[in-house]
């Protein structure tokens, strides 16, 4: 993999089986996103679940200069996250270097012949 920098996206579904109304679930969700961002260096979004009193989902990214320090970052984010929703938490983490997400986005020739 090119070492010119790498994006980690983590998909999180988060279950609040305590939260008795979208205020409940607010609450804990902010201090969540709050931690993401302020603590992990995280651009955090809810991407799912907003009218929903017990589950959310939110969208992470993390970037890095080296795979191995993303790595280590998103692994550091999975035990924060684990820790604070020990009642449900499921992560889905992708990873792609900046050359990967280039080859995506530029259109390629097709050559016939």
């Amino acid at each position: 993999m090119d070492e010119s920098g790498f994006v980690a996206v983590l998909v999180v579904d988060l279950h609040f089986p305590e939260a008795g109304s979208l205020k409940s679930k607010r609450k804990e969700l902010s201090s969540i996103k709050a931690g993401l961002h302020t603590r992990l260096g995280a651009a955090v979004a809810e991407t799912e679940y907003q009218d929903l009193w017990q589950r959310s989902r939110l969208t992470v990214s993390l970037t890095a200069g080296s795979l191995t320090g993303l790595s280590s970052a998103v692994d550091r984010m999975e035990r924060w996250l684990d820790s604070r929703c020990p009642d449900g938490v499921h992560i889905e983490r992708i990873v792609a270097s900046v050359e990967d997400l280039r080859d995506l986005a530029t259109p390629r020739l097709r050559r016939d012949g």
